[in-house]
Order: C-alpha cells, then structure tokens, then sequence
C-alpha cells in the first residue's frame, strides 16, 4: 500500500473495480485509505477524477486487508506492489502461488527484475506476468507487460484487456529483456545527458530544458519513429537523408557512465538550487508534475476524441 500500490487502487476503482488493498501493518493501510480519500476529493473537485463513478462511489470500491489469503480470495488478478527487492517478491509469490486457483493472474509492478527471476519454479507459473507501471500510474497510463518464457498466451492477453479497459495505455513485450523498453529508452537518454554535462558541454539546467521544451514536446504526443516518420517523406527518405549522420555522432558517445564524482555533485548542486532537497519543498514539486500530468493526460484524451 506504498506509492505505487495505492496509485493502482485508484486506477482498478476508476475502472468500477471491487479493490482489496493488503499491507501487513493495519498503520499502512489506514495512512493510505486516507491519502486516496483526499487525492480523489482533490481530483473530483477540480475535474480531473478519472472514471464515470463519483469519489465516493470509488472509494466504497476499496476495502483494506492484512490477511493475505482473505484479501486475495475471489479475486481474478493480484498486482503485487512490494519494494524492488528480488527475495521480497520472489517470498510474496511463493506465498501466492500456494492459495491462488488456476484462473487468477499473478502480476509483478517490478520496474527491472526480470520474469525468470521472479516466476521461474511456480506451481501458477503460466499465470504469472509483469505489468510495469510508470510512475505514478493514475498520471501516466503505460503498462509494460512482460510475459516469463512459460506465461500462457492468454494471460498476456487477459492482462492487456483489463489495463485497456481501466484506461491505461498497455503494451505488449515478446520476450524479457534487462531493463524492459520504458528504461532501456530512459537510461540511454540519461546516459547522453550525464556525459553532456560532466563533459561541460552544458549546463544541467540546460540540458533539461532541451528535453522539457524541445524533444518532451513533441514526444508527448508521437514517439522517436513516427518523429523519423514526419521528419522526412517517410522513416525510408528519413534513413537515406540522415543515415550517416546519425552514425558519424552516435559514434562519438562515450562509454556508459560512473554516475559518481564530479557531474553528481555539479548536477545535484543545480537541481537542488532550483528545487532543495527537503521534503516539503519536493513534495510541492511532486504534486505540481503530478498536475501537469493530469492536465496534459486530459488534453492528449480530448485531442484523439477530436
């Protein structure tokens, strides 16, 4: 019932979905009973709650449980939402695979364990899947769903329909791969991004506006392919024009980064000057990004129904 965890109990009661959120301290669960009441009157009051039912009628959608066999009984899909720590989640599991049936799917919020790590021994390991979240998933939609060798076929597909039906944005993985997509995308872009700065190319501030004012633009609404795609008469036209300038550059990247020394400090000292690192101040940050997603997620829904 962590961040994640309660972000997903909203996202299923939006979605008309009878949620039973277990922690196994009653404290947790209380502490989080209330952050979703206020997050969702907040929501409701300025007009970005998702769903058709009201704040009250999601909320009656979700009871608490520190039982681990009375909160999983009767349900058709447990999304596990414990801290990335491989022995937690692989004990979690294990427990679950002993007193689940063999029609629920088994479903992993893990942002980099891979699904042979954690699935690869259960009884239910043909219901067992990863669906990765963004955080926070009530803000942005993407699901990486990511099947074990052995996940049937069609608990990929049950998984796809339930997070398309809540209204996420679910997307398929064929196989495992370290990292996902989500990340592997990310921590390349860091990666360029560390050596700029470290190498004095740019200022950290800098760098974060170009993403924030030029490429975030337009990637908020159209991927780097269909980018190739608009750039030039089509991605072919766009490989014969740019081709070899794009190697000629992605040649000279350096090797993947320490993320240590020098560039932490130059890059926490702006970033703290712009935003200090004490909890009231992050919060405050957190909350405006988390209304700038709203805000944006509202536009992107009103723009594909235009």
């Amino acid at each position: 019932s962590g961040l994640i965890g309660r972000s997903w109990a909203m996202v299923f009661a939006a979605g008309g979905f009878k949620v039973k959120l277990y922690d196994i301290a009653q404290q947790q669960l209380t502490s989080a009973l209330e952050n979703i009441r206020k997050q969702m009157k907040e929501m409701e009051k300025s007009g970005f709650l998702k769903g058709t039912l009201s704040a009250e009628q999601q909320l009656a959608l979700i009871s608490v449980c520190t039982d681990l066999k009375a909160a999983v009984e009767g349900a058709t899909f447990i999304q596990e939402c414990t801290p990335e720590n491989l022995e937690l989640k692989k004990k979690i599991f294990s427990q679950l695979d002993l007193i689940v049936g063999d029609n629920v799917i088994l479903s992993s919020s893990t942002s980099c364990l891979l699904p042979s790590k954690l699935f690869t021994g259960l009884k239910h390991v043909k219901q067992c899947i990863v669906s990765h979240p963004v955080n926070p998933p009530y803000f942005v939609p993407l699901v990486e769903i990511v099947p074990h060798p052995e996940t049937d076929p069609s608990t990929t597909e049950r998984t796809y329909a339930l997070m398309k039906k809540i209204g996420q944005s679910p997307v398929k993985l064929n196989r495992e791969i370290e990292g996902f997509v989500l990340n592997r995308l990310q921590y390349a872009v860091i990666s360029e991004a560390w050596r700029l700065v470290g190498e004095g190319v740019i200022s950290p501030t800098d760098l974060d506006l170009v993403m924030s004012d030029g490429l975030g633009m337009r990637y908020a609404f159209i991927g780097p392919l269909e980018t190739m795609h608009l750039n030039a008469e089509g991605v072919s036209n766009y490989c014969e024009r740019y081709a070899d300038g794009m190697r000629l550059v992605l040649n000279t990247f350096g090797p993947v980064p320490e993320f240590s020394g020098e560039t932490v400090q130059k890059v926490n000292q702006a970033l703290s000057e712009k935003i200090p690192v004490v909890p009231k101040v992050l919060d405050a940050r957190r909350k405006w990004r988390d209304e700038c997603l709203t805000g944006l997620a509202k536009l992107k829904t009103q723009m594909k129904s235009d």
